[in-house]
């Protein structure tokens, strides 16, 4: 289907502020930024502590934010302690596009329990799609469960297999699941790392959080008094995952290399808690998102001079994400009925009691059929599905496809004055943690 059937999310630019301000707006709205609240009274929040010898010591230290936690400082605190100079801004809904390191090499086996769409087609519960990367998109192969009898093959230029519903916070039966492996929010597809095949997720940043955040720090910790320590964790990982730009075809990975996610195995709701609660929040240098670091080091770690760190885009250059989807929430689960037995002695049989069964008795008056209704003709580019498949209209999703070259990331950030007829009334606050 030529350009594939779903559309793709265009790139707009929404124009940030990134001062404390109260800005009159002419249409259109602005996001502001923060100022950092100070830790309890009295708490000494830039002592600074060494690195220990499980982690390299560069920034938030997962033990030392627990602690901190425990002594009563906020999320605020605990990140203004170790990225000082750093501050506190404002993004909305985007997606991430994740790079699956044991799936490199390999085809993608994938299926659902609610179903899923691939290569224009549906996928009922009981199918699975295996996906081979392709210069021009991807080879597609539908079977019966993960290993069965194949039911159609073909080739697509939207090497992507969608869920049925698009949005972030999906039911699990509706996740996409490796056949043999683990389920994933979101969509997943397949690009070429020169000749070697790749697996990518594409997936709203809080949604991939849910895996990272529980991978990363222990989710009872909240049960410890340190539900502000796995919230400044959830601020500091979408921070880092943002600023990413690793491949041409995916901006992160799914290793330790990047940020452990391990899809939706290790999900908990007391780090999803976290997640919501800091939902939208980053780490900003110079108006650009701060590829903010972090380790396990046990002792309290130490602040970074966050000059030595990456950043990536700003706020406003960042997607946004893909609208809803308008695909049925119900699939159909019955088969295509097959004619079994021999035609030439069952069919005529077959006919006379259809005969009889709807003839009119005798004297009575044969009903009038109902007046024809014209036939809708097909949407352009239908079409057919395999005989165990239906083929509603696809989801309206707007996933970006792998790009073939990396990113170029502009270095210009938003400024209040991008903002028609805004008015400074605060000057921007660094983060030092203290409240003026």
């Amino acid at each position: 289907m030529p350009n594939g059937y779903l559309l793709r999310r265009r790139r707009r630019r929404q124009t940030i502020g990134l001062c404390v301000v109260t800005a009159a707006l002419t249409g259109g709205t602005a996001a502001v930024l923060w100022a950092w609240p100070e830790g309890r009274a009295g708490d000494d929040i830039h002592a600074q502590a060494v690195a220990g010898p499980y982690g390299h010591g560069r920034g938030l230290s997962q033990h030392g934010a627990l602690n901190q936690a425990k002594d009563g400082w906020t999320a605020e605190s605990i990140l203004a302690h170790y990225y000082p100079g750093a501050e506190l801004g404002a993004i909305g809904q985007t997606n991430v596009l994740v790079r699956l390191m044991a799936q490199d090499d390999s085809t993608l086996d994938v299926y659902s329990d609610a179903g899923l769409f691939v290569a224009g087609r549906r996928v009922i519960p009981g199918q699975a799609a295996h996906l081979t990367a392709t210069p021009n998109g991807a080879d597609v192969v539908i079977t019966s469960d993960c290993d069965g009898e194949v039911l159609w093959e073909g080739s697509t230029d939207d090497p992507w297999v969608y869920p049925v519903e698009f949005g972030p916070d999906r039911p699990a039966v509706e996740h996409l699941a490796l056949c043999g492996g683990s389920a994933y929010r979101g969509a997943l597809g397949v690009a070429l790392d020169g000749e070697s095949a790749r697996t990518v997720n594409d997936v709203d940043v809080d949604d991939y959080l849910r895996g990272v955040v529980p991978a990363e720090m222990q989710a009872n910790w909240a049960d410890q008094g340190g539900a502000e320590a796995l919230r400044a964790q959830a601020i500091a990982a979408r921070s880092y995952a943002l600023s990413e730009t690793r491949y041409a075809y995916a901006q992160t990975c799914d290793t330790t290399d990047c940020q452990a996610y391990p899809g939706t195995d290790r999900e908990d709701d007391r780090a999803t808690a976290a997640v919501f609660a800091s939902s939208g929040q980053v780490l900003l240098r110079d108006g650009h998102i701060l590829r903010s670091e972090y380790s396990a080091a046990p002792d309290g770690g130490s602040a970074i001079d966050i000059q030595t760190l990456a950043v990536g885009p700003t706020p406003a250059e960042l997607a946004p994400g893909p609208m809803p989807s308008e695909v049925p929430s119900e699939l159909p689960t019955e088969e295509a009925p097959t004619w079994e037995g021999d035609a030439a002695t069952d069919l005529p049989a077959v006919l006379l009691d259809l005969i009889e069964l709807v003839a009119p008795e005798p004297g009575a008056t044969a009903p009038q059929p109902p007046a024809p209704t014209p036939a809708r003709a097909p949407n352009p580019g239908t079409t057919l599905a395999p005989t165990t498949a239906s083929t509603p209209t696809p989801p309206a999703v707007r996933y970006p496809q792998p790009t073939t070259s990396t990113p170029n990331i502009p270095v210009r950030s938003a400024q209040v004055a991008d903002v028609p007829g805004a008015t400074v009334t605060a000057e921007s606050v660094p983060l030092t943690g203290e409240s003026e």
